[in-house]
């Protein structure tokens, strides 16, 4: 009979996606058929999956860890903001709408049927299935309709464990202020707690372990150190992407939008020794010694680029260009960079028209159809082949189009300006693939030896080797029904 655990955090970004990966690998390990589950996940930041849908990134980073393709029931729904008042409702991998707040509280009960079906379907393949929490349950205000932490546990009979995250300080405060908080009942679901992020020696907070069993009642699942390798992990979070400080390489630069959307796109190049990559953020002007500028995914191009005027980013790229420099843009970043954006349907945002940036003769018109899937392409300037995904509305036409990016099945993909310093294309996820990411490198005359499967592959087998050292990993596992 299938077992199933859920992990909830005293708030936002205690580390339960990480936890959720390591916990799947050490599972799998131990010879378990395992799956991860998130019920309603907001991010940005989101994987294609082999049904045809999309999931948030940090499931799809835990499907691999349990050695499975991500599937849409792994993240039935995600949700995607578009502004800071409404978001995108994805549901079984398919857009069905775009609501503020107020509105989404009162479509969450009927996505519970949508979160039940995707969890049974699961169940029904697997030994084992780990669920993830969004933000805390703690947030008592949000109980009511709930679909996210005990609102689902409840409605599937889950057993929690409870995670606390020790790096921001107040711990204590948060282990024993959630079940000050919670109801008898949803308490009755708490099998224990677990530390997490701690740095330095573990055994400095052995008095405030056991004061928050004593107060709590909780069995203590362990205390789990800071995991130094997480970085080389894929982010669903910009501001978690950690690239080593180097003095030295190819400077590249991504300009971190206010609506940034699908940028693993940087993960790979943050792991590669001749590059020195630069997430760059609010108010910050773009470095005189970028060699690349990369315009990443955005799920509100036009009111991205409003943002990129404001922080003079636009000015910056135009000198960066005229001083030699390369520029990429890929998806909403590729929009960008051309010399309209037209929305006319208000399907992003309110309807209209925003002047690009102009540096590629190409125009947009944003489209009701979402394209959605995996591909295999080839780059048009170094012939190497690759793969990659698209996730997108608009067409994209202009003629530079007639210098494309790459090649799809045979047709043109992607635009490029007639001095070849700045390209545009759809598709991501290129620089996962090694032989190419060595390939583009190689053309702005830096060496790459980095295999980047494989290291992800290492670092997940690395987390689960951390749990199993710090944590009662058996205990946690036997919690699960």
């Amino acid at each position: 009979m299938t077992r199933a655990l859920m992990l909830q955090g005293t708030g936002s970004n205690v580390g339960k996606s990480v936890l959720v990966a390591g916990l799947c690998r050490a599972a799998l390990r131990r010879g378990l058929s395992v799956a991860p589950f998130k019920p309603q996940n907001m991010s940005n930041n989101a994987a294609v999956t082999v049904d045809g849908g999309e999931i948030g990134r940090a499931q799809a980073l835990q499907a691999r860890a349990c050695g499975l393709e991500p599937l849409t029931d792994m993240n039935p729904v995600l949700l995607k903001p578009e502004t800071d008042v409404g978001s995108q409702v994805v549901v079984q991998g398919k857009r069905l709408a775009t609501v503020k707040a107020r509105e989404y509280a009162a479509l969450k009960p009927q996505l519970l049927g949508h979160v039940r079906e995707s969890f049974a379907r699961l169940k029904a393949r697997h030994d084992l299935v780990i669920v993830e929490g969004a933000g805390s349950p703690a947030e008592v205000n949000l109980r009511a309709g709930d679909i996210a932490n005990m609102g689902f546990a409840e409605a599937v009979d889950l057993p929690v464990v409870l995670i606390g995250d020790i790096d921001r300080g107040g711990v204590i405060a948060q282990v024993v202020g959630t079940q000050a908080v919670l109801s008898p009942g949803d308490n009755a679901r708490i099998e224990g707690f677990l530390i997490n992020k701690f740095r330095g020696d573990p055994s400095l907070f052995d008095d405030g372990y056991a004061l928050i069993e004593a107060r709590t009642g909780w069995r203590g699942f362990g205390t789990a150190p800071w995991f130094a390798h997480a970085w080389k992990l894929p982010a669903e979070d910009a501001l978690d992407i950690r690239a080593p400080v180097r003095q030295e390489g190819l400077h590249i630069v991504c300009l971190r939008l206010s609506r940034i959307a699908n940028f693993d796109d940087m993960d790979p190049l943050a792991q590669e020794p001749g590059v020195r990559l630069t997430m760059l953020g609010h108010g910050e002007p773009i470095p005189g010694d970028a060699d690349l500028v990369v315009l990443p995914g955005s799920k509100s191009t036009r009111g991205d680029l409003a943002f990129l005027r404001d922080q003079g980013w636009d000015i910056d790229l135009v000198a960066h260009h005229r001083r030699g420099g390369h520029v990429l843009g890929i998806c909403g970043g590729f929009q960008m960079l051309g010399r309209r954006v037209a929305d006319p349907d208000g399907i992003e945002g309110a309807a209209g028209e925003t002047a690009g940036l102009g540096l590629l003769d190409v125009d947009t018109v944003m489209t009701g159809d979402k394209r959605l899937t995996r591909v295999d392409a080839r780059h048009a300037a170094t012939a190497l082949p690759f793969a990659g995904y698209e996730i997108h509305i608009g067409r994209t036409t202009g003629t530079d189009c007639a210098r494309p990016f790459a090649f799809v099945d045979g047709r043109p993909e992607g635009a490029c300006s007639p001095d070849g310093r700045v390209t545009g294309s759809y598709l991501h996820g290129m620089f996962t693939d090694d032989a190419f990411r060595a390939g583009f490198l190689k053309r702005f005359g830096v060496a790459s030896s980095q295999a980047y499967d494989a290291t992800v592959d290492a670092t997940l087998d690395a987390l689960a080797d951390h749990l199993e050292t710090h944590l009662d990993v058996a205990g946690l596992l036997a919690a699960a029904r």
